[in-house]
């Protein structure tokens, strides 16, 4: 016999499968995880010092179907117990965001459970709120990852303001090419952190792009060209690069949020989401900027900071709670999307191109 979710509340499958994890999860509507398993694909895509999208979707079409099956029989269950299959449908690398979401639609045809289409920008917008249920709208969200680098306000579940996003590089993808010119490997965020607290951040002249502008986005080409042409000079030690790197990055991400805070509208928390969340030095440094400013400060735990499942289920549930999931749920006809704005009317940015 299957076993029944506490109190009948509603139950959500989630499926992950953007960018290098391959994820499945299962989450009750109080937010209880109920089980979830990541598999990563690092040991494939390390020769290559980042993402390798052919070999990632292949990565997950051998570790999907299998994957779903182990969560429910961890959790003791079966899709008959499932409420809703929620999975992402963009944005990401199009071959795995593909193989995520015909998967979720074959799981919906095959017992009847309504299938929603996740936007995985929401899963990380809303992911503080799985970890934190006091947590409430609207707060400032810095969303920074390898892909995406924006600070948006988060008014509810659906409603996105974005006020700065990047203009060229991700900051997570900053830290992964600084850790590829290092040699340090990947994935490059937590080695660049790792060798930092080695090295003297002061040591190297780099650039804060855009610190101080009014113009309210991020850059950081700029910056991963400084590291590299300071790494080709053989003046400075790798720890001291690392080190002098993440200073410069955190400067321009305290100098923009301090920007976006002047114009938001009442916001009660400061939140960051995202791959970068991780980053030690920048959650004390964003939690120092929440206190100054008389905010709460919400971060995600580490098992929810990177790509996962669970926020992905958990976005379903904050749809289905909010009334923004069809009866039936959303058509098996939807497409995957490689890009998918969380807020579609923001203005375009200059030399953004796709990434706005």
């Amino acid at each position: 016999m299957s076993a029944v979710a506490p109190d009948n509340q509603p139950l959500v499958l989630g499926i992950e499968s953007s960018c290098d994890e391959t994820a499945a999860a299962l989450v009750r509507a109080d937010g209880a995880i109920v089980a979830q398993i990541i598999a990563s694909q690092d040991e494939h895509h390390a020769p290559f010092g980042g993402v390798v999208p052919e070999i990632a979707a292949r990565a997950h079409v051998e570790v999907l179907a299998p994957m779903v099956g182990r969560v429910l029989a961890d959790a003791g269950m079966t899709l008959a117990d499932v409420d809703a299959i929620a999975a992402t449908a963009g944005p990401g690398l199009i071959g795995g965001v593909m193989v995520g979401l015909v998967t979720a639609k074959a799981l919906s045809l095959a017992s009847g459970k309504p299938l929603i289409a996740v936007n995985h920008l929401e899963g990380h917008a809303l992911s503080p709120r799985l970890a934190d249920r006091e947590l409430e709208f609207p707060y400032l969200l810095l969303l920074a990852s390898g892909g995406h680098c924006q600070i948006l306000e988060v008014r509810g579940v659906g409603e996105y303001r974005r006020l700065a996003t990047t203009i060229d590089d991700a900051l997570g993808e900053a830290f992964d090419k600084t850790a590829k010119i290092l040699g340090l490997g990947y994935p490059g965020g937590p080695a660049v952190e790792r060798l930092a607290k080695e090295g003297d951040p002061d040591a190297v002249p780099l650039p804060r792009p855009l610190k101080g502008s009014a113009e309210p986005h991020f850059s950081f080409a700029g910056l991963k060209s400084a590291v590299m042409r300071a790494h080709d000079s053989g003046q400075y030690a790798a720890a001291d690069i690392a080190a002098s790197f993440q200073q410069a990055a955190m400067d321009c991400v305290i100098d923009r949020t301090a920007g976006a805070l002047a114009v938001a509208n009442d916001v009660k928390a400061l939140v960051v989401a995202g791959g970068v969340a991780a980053n030690q030095r920048l959650r004390g440094a964003l939690e120092d900027m929440a206190q100054r400013h008389g905010l709460a400060f919400a971060a995600p735990p580490m098992k929810l900071c990177t790509d996962n499942a669970a926020m992905i289920a958990w976005a379903g549930q904050e749809r289905l709670a909010a009334g923004l999931v069809e009866e039936g749920g959303d058509p098996l006809s939807i497409s995957a999307r490689p890009r998918w704005p969380l807020d579609p009317d923001a203005e375009a940015v200059r030399g953004a191109g796709v990434k706005a």
